[in-house]
Parts: C-alpha cells; structure tokens; sequence
C-alpha cells in the first residue's frame, strides 16, 4: 500500500521547464531570477520589498540581527512552533523566553503576551523583538499584538513559514502593516517551495538594504556604501560588516517564482481539502481546527485533537495506528523549551499549560495541494477505524 506523507510538493512540467531554463542559461547564482522571485513575491504581498535566502532560518537569523538584537537582549515567541522561531535568538548571543498559545488557534495568545510583559516591565526585562508563529498557516491575531509592541516598546518578526497565501483582515500575511519583517519558508511540505529556501519581506528600505548585505557575507558593491580608499586602487566591494551566506540561487528562485503563479490554485484546494476533513471528522472524539472569523489560513497543516479519557483511546496508539496504515501523520510541535537543549537552560514542564495540553493531543493528518481523493478517504477512514468503535462504546 502506497505511503501518504503528511506533507509533499507539488511540482509541475512547467516548474521543471523554469529551473531547466536556468541550468542552460549564463546564470547559475546571482543572476537575475532571484530579484524577479524576490519582486513578485513581495508584489503579491503588498510589501515594498523581498529578500531571498537559503532557508527561513537563515531568513529568522538576519531578521533578528537587522532589528539589532544581540547579548544582553531577549526574544519571546511561541511555545507551539519549530525550534528555529528560538533559536534565532540564540544565534544573536541574545536569550529566549516563550509566551504560552490560544487553545482554539494554536497561536500565541495576546492575552498571555500582555500578562507576561506586565510582569517583565516591573522587572526591567522586557523582550527587543516578540516573533509571533502563524501556525498551521493562521494568523495570528496581530492587531492585538501589534498594539503591545506601541505600549511596551517591542519590534515584532512574523514567522510565517507556514502563512504564505493566507490573509489576515482581507489583506495577505507579509504586508507588514503590524509588523516590522515577515519570514517565509519555501521548504518541500510548504505551500509553495523552492526545494529549500526562504524570504524576508519589508517596508523599510534600510531594513532590506541591511538584508541584502547580511545575507552576502557582510559585502556591500554600492558606490554609495563604499568607504574611503586610496585613489590608485581598484575597490568595486567591500566587506562593511560580519555577515554570511544565506543566498538563494538560481534554479531556487526559477522554481518559486513558477510555483507563486500556483499559489491561489493551491490554497483553495488545501480549504477544499479541509472542507472534506471538517464534514468527515465531525460525528469523531476528536477537536478538528478552528478558524478565526479575522483571517483566511493557508492550511499547511490540519491538526486534529485526540481529547484524553479514560476509554477512549490515545494520542499516542492514534498516532502509531495511523503509521501502522502507512499513512505518515506528524507531531507539530513539542513544545519549544521541553527539548532538552532548552529544558538544560532551566525551563520546566508547566511553563505554558496551554502548549503542553495541545501537544498531549494534536495529530498533523496529511494535507497537500496533491493529495488524491481517495488518498484523504482512506485517511477519514483509517481515523474512523480508530476512533469509531470507542465512540459508539462497541
């Protein structure tokens, strides 16, 4: 019987056709595909400009050293996402801190942010930067949170690796309206992907400009960036600052910018999709997603809750029956700070209950533009298989 993964790309004879294109052209990095991908990604985005990079990581890296972060500094962000919403802080010599989820979305909860910042105002240490997660591709609720960052005087990063194609407000996710960068990720399990890569999208010119440098070994070519050489040397760059190489390449870019022209297409079919699992799982025990009247999500991932009672069963044999039918569900996520890199920095379980009483329940079910028809049956029906007889007490 065939695998389902619970996530996969969706790769068109026209996507091949683009990157192949590129092989046979002069260009194999630094060309000019990459500014194109970067200007129609940032053009479907309302947002003034994109910044391409190797992966959102590298993309959460440069977003947190272009706000300045660094030693002695603090970033917070949710305790339900992928450890790279963290570790970005890390990366900048700063420290982390996590802010605990709404139970209905998944997302940070501005409630619980609002609470944690009175308590970290009487104690002089409140965060430089608060990465709120769009997880499983809703929005968060940034008016809320946006409207803490004028009172307490944060900079705010979107992780929105899984958001690109969703809306929040009836604008899309990236427009920068409530924030100051937003990160997107075009990894394979992606809405759309480039095969690894990510972007970095703003309004603010000194912000890309400072982008563009970090993500180039610190190398700026400008006339205008240049600094005072001898007259009778020639210097067409220089090394302005510590950055790196996080650069997208060619092929990269020709694939996104094939798949961008895809988006809408595979955002309707991922809520078509969802649609199906909503009406199939209702009569089930379990918690299917809840969305938020304010935003339209992308759905990269549709995450069910298996509630814990005493006859019904687990997360866990859920889990390994799926997996036992060949049909590759996921975890997302553990909680950032149980990991036990983070849990050695002295976090401890029932730090943000809400996160951990999500984690205890949720099952990523596949969800991808390709899935057939009768892929998404048999997984309904292998969660029917499951869950039905407990719930009927056969």
């Amino acid at each position: 019987m065939q695998k389902i993964p619970y996530g996969k790309q969706q790769i068109s004879d026209t996507d091949i056709q683009a990157v192949v294109d590129v092989l046979r052209s002069d260009f194999l990095t630094q060309g000019p595909v990459v500014p194109a991908f970067e200007a129609a990604v940032a053009k479907h985005c309302h947002a003034r400009h994109g910044v391409a990079v190797s992966n959102a990581t590298a993309g959460l890296h440069l977003a947190c050293l272009t706000l300045g972060l660094g030693p002695g500094d603090l970033l917070w962000t949710s305790a339900i996402t992928f450890v790279a919403s963290a570790n970005c802080a890390l990366y900048c010599g700063a420290q982390v801190d996590f802010v605990d989820i709404d139970a209905r979305t998944f997302n940070m909860c501005p409630i619980e942010l609002e609470k944690k910042l009175v308590a970290a105002e009487r104690l002089g240490r409140l965060p430089k930067i608060v990465v709120p997660v769009h997880m499983c591709g809703q929005p968060c609720d940034m008016q809320a949170i946006h409207a803490l960052s004028l009172k307490y005087g944060f900079k705010i990063i979107e992780d929105a690796s899984h958001a690109i194609g969703a809306r929040y407000q009836g604008e899309p996710v990236g427009n920068g309206r409530y924030s100051d960068l937003t990160v997107f990720s075009f990894h394979p399990v992606k809405i759309i992907t480039t095969g690894e890569g990510g972007m970095v999208l703003c309004n603010k010119d000194e912000y890309a400009q400072s982008l563009n440098r970090l993500r180039s070994h610190g190398i700026s070519g400008d006339p205008r960036e240049l600094q005072d050489r001898p007259v009778d040397e020639i210097w067409n760059y220089q090394q302005l600052q510590l950055g790196f190489n996080y650069r997208m390449t060619e092929m990269q870019a020709a694939l996104g910018l094939s798949q961008l022209k895809q988006l809408d297409a595979f955002v309707i079919k991922r809520h078509a999709l969802a649609t199906v699992y909503d009406k199939a799982l209702q009569d089930l025990p379990v918690i299917t997603p809840w969305q938020h009247p304010d935003s339209y999500s992308s759905y990269h991932l549709y995450a069910v809750q298996v509630p814990q009672t005493e006859d019904g069963p687990s997360q866990r044999q859920v889990y390994e029956a799926m997996h036992q039918a060949d049909i590759k569900v996921n975890l997302h996520y553990i909680p950032v700070y149980l990991h036990p890199f983070y849990a050695a920095m002295g976090f401890k379980r029932g730090y943000c209950p809400k996160a951990e009483a999500y984690f205890k329940q949720a099952i990523s079910i596949p969800m991808f533009a390709g899935i057939t028809a009768e892929q998404q049956q048999r997984v309904v029906k292998t969660l029917h298989q499951c869950l039905e007889p407990i719930f009927h007490g056969d």
